[in-house]
């Protein structure tokens, strides 16, 4: 989980709490997803981590970015002037239906009729919401994403040669695994589109860091169902940074509440979230860097500085802790330090670093 490029930057990290990216790496998966997807138009999910540095490896190997506010798409037009951009989001404003985009996924028919109403030319992805049964996802975006059936059919009269409709988009769960997403499309692309984006998905398991969504065979299966030509596109987040990025922090004190061992660290779920919000145990791997009082062999919870018993990062995992310890927590490479509270309790923000290709 901690190899020993990262376990080396870790030691040498003069400050804590920071974020370390490994580049390299990411460039290696990225590349391997997107020799998986022979024929599928990548677009990476801008939502799950914007560091520019990590959209600068990335736009070696997507085909576009999809970003889902006006800040967004200033951010990634800015880094890469003329890269194709897709933009979504269920809450557009007037001024972001006005942005320039390869493609604009609309998710009403009044955001459509707005849409008219600018005067501008626009290639549109109507955003549909299908009752289809989605088993085994970590989220499913139910609600107020897209459309159903009635919808679409309320949009379709509206198109003009200014606002052209191209297809269809469909983002229906996240967490699920090749077969699962494979099933999906098969429903989703019984339809007469030209274009269907698939959206994202791929699942990502905390509890079993070393377990990969099988790329390979999501690649092979969609080129199976690929026939006629159509334009297919997918656009994964989570499952293309999640594996590079990791949050280096520190224990500052170790002690025992009621006969419950708790380290406290520095930093804490306001520079990362994720195992809140998900409800899991970040995996991590202490570096015995500490010489001060420590816990042994014993279930442990890891904890940060503010002051909400919600802040935890790890519960209740046997380890062995000292103050001064260094922590690496892994998979930190999306929806972590861009998702989180950053100024509750107004503690230091992190340092970033990152090892280079």
């Amino acid at each position: 989980m901690i190899g020993p490029r990262i376990e080396e930057a870790a030691r040498r990290l003069g400050e804590a709490p920071a974020y370390l990216y490994d580049l390299p790496a990411l460039d290696e998966h990225a590349a391997s997803v997107r020799a998986a997807l022979d024929g599928v138009e990548l677009y990476y999910a801008v939502k799950a981590n914007p560091d520019p540095e990590l959209l600068r490896v990335l736009a070696g190997h997507v085909d576009g970015f999809e970003v889902s506010s006006g800040g967004e798409h200033a951010h990634v037009a800015a880094l890469f002037p003329g890269k194709p951009l897709a933009l979504g989001g269920p809450g557009k404003t007037d001024a972001e239906l006005r942005l320039p985009c390869h493609r604009l996924h609309v998710e009403s028919p009044n955001e459509l009729r707005r849409l008219l109403a600018t005067g501008r030319e626009a290639d549109v992805l109507l955003r549909v919401n299908p009752d289809l049964p989605v088993e085994g996802a970590a989220l499913t975006m139910s609600g107020p994403f897209g459309m159903d059936e009635a919808g679409v059919a309320e949009c379709l009269p509206l198109f003009d040669r200014r606002v052209r409709l191209r297809g269809l988009h469909s983002h229906l769960a996240s967490g699920l695994d090749a077969p699962a997403l494979l099933a999906l499309a098969r429903r989703l692309l019984d339809c007469e589109h030209a274009e269907v984006n698939l959206g994202g998905g791929m699942a990502v398991s905390y509890a079993a860091p070393r377990e990969r969504f099988d790329w390979a065979a999501y690649g092979r299966g969609l080129a199976a169902l690929n026939r006629g030509g159509r334009t297919l596109r997918v656009e994964p987040g989570r499952s293309l940074t999640a594996y590079c990025g990791y949050y280096v922090t520190r224990v500052v004190d170790v002690k025992r509440v009621r006969g419950k061992a708790y380290a406290v660290l520095l930093g804490g779920t306001h520079h990362l979230r994720t195992p809140v919000t998900k409800g899991h145990d970040q995996p991590f791997a202490i570096l015995p860097t500490g010489s001060g009082p420590g816990l042994g062999g014993e279930p442990v919870t890891l904890v940060g500085q503010l002051c909400t018993p919600k802040d935890v990062l790890a519960r209740d995992v046997v380890t062995s802790a000292r103050a001064g310890d260094t922590v690496v927590f892994a998979m930190a490479g999306a929806y972590a330090w861009n998702i989180s509270h950053h100024d509750f309790l107004m503690h230091p923000k992190p340092a970033f670093h990152y090892l280079r290709l």
